[in-house]
């Protein structure tokens, strides 16, 4: 396990370095220039140069690169272009809305996927059984947004139980109201990614059911329930926990959607803004940490399917 451990940290150093690279690179293919923004249309070449030079564009790109991820493996991802706040303290107090959503959000689908795709599968020839998965194709095939925004109309509209839109001005400094402005957008997210999830549980489920192992217990006297509790769902987690891994990244992606719906100043709506804005510095820091989160979130699953799973322990 350990030298597996060593192997798997090696690879990730190696993808994050690979990733940190190919963001900086493709991010100088874009189209545009930051200078000529901050400049306005009435900027002349001598102050475009010199806002070149201010931001240090005009100098080689591996000199660039090299100055950009010293300062990233310091913990410090640069300065904006624009206005020049830091990107490093920018990107903290947009997490503390992005994190909170996404880590709500994952808990919240598997405690919804897990029990029904296992109920689904325990009475997959029954009707209740056969509505749990229409449900759950069903919410596989509604967007995310659509779902956003009939949440919002019920709850927020009609009802006028919770916040439409926002987030507190002070942030987590008032934790009810930051609370009550993140359960339609956590909602959202939890209820699409659990169809997913709820899709995997079921047929991992469906397949253990049938083993010889399950078929032992039952002729040992235990309900098909109890050996399924017993036995069959540790032989079922190690494909769910590697869709979830998938969900659970996935989830940044539509972090970005939902925030936008629900006008949340987190990550998602940050990156969009400044892409827009061709602040590379932000772009670049706020994709790699992203990408980085993916890819540690990778190293995660497959460390928790050693552990789960004896046969991979023996095999390395």
């Amino acid at each position: 396990m350990a030298l597996f451990l060593l192997r798997r940290l090696t690879l990730l150093a190696v993808a994050l370095s690979g990733t940190s690279l190919l963001v900086f690179l493709l991010l100088r293919l874009l189209p545009g220039d930051v200078a000529a923004i901050i400049g306005g249309v009435e900027a002349t070449p001598e102050q475009l140069a010199t806002l070149r030079a201010r931001l240090g564009t005009d100098r080689p790109l591996p000199a660039q690169y090299a100055s950009w991820a010293g300062g990233v493996l310091a913990g410090d991802f640069g300065h904006s272009m624009l206005n020049g706040v830091s990107v490093t303290d920018e990107l903290g107090r947009k997490l503390v809305v992005t994190l909170p959503l996404t880590l709500a959000a994952s808990v919240l689908a598997v405690l919804l996927a897990v029990p029904l795709g296992c109920y689904a599968a325990l009475r997959h020839r029954s009707r209740d059984g056969a509505a749990v998965s229409a449900v759950g194709q069903l919410g596989i095939a509604v967007p995310s947004f659509w779902l956003g925004i009939m949440l919002a109309a019920l709850f927020a509209v009609e009802l006028r139980l919770l916040p439409a839109q926002g987030f507190p001005v002070d942030g987590w400094a008032e934790p009810a109201a930051a609370a009550r402005s993140l359960i339609l957008p956590v909602a959202t997210l939890a209820l699409a990614q659990s169809a997913v999830l709820l899709r995997f549980v079921r047929s991992a489920t469906l397949e253990v059911l049938h083993a010889d192992y399950m078929r032992t217990a039952r002729a040992k006297g235990r309900t098909l329930a109890s050996a399924l509790l017993r036995h069959g769902l540790r032989n079922a987690a190690p494909p769910v926990i590697s869709v979830l891994g998938v969900q659970i990244a996935s989830l940044v992606v539509g972090a970005v959607v939902i925030e936008q719906t629900f006008t949340l100043p987190g990550v998602g709506k940050m990156l969009l803004a400044d892409v827009g804005n061709r602040d590379l510095v932000k772009v670049q820091g706020t994709v790699l940490l992203l990408s980085g989160f993916v890819l540690v979130l990778g190293a995660a699953v497959d460390v928790v399917h050693r552990l789960v799973d004896p046969r991979l322990r023996a095999a390395t």
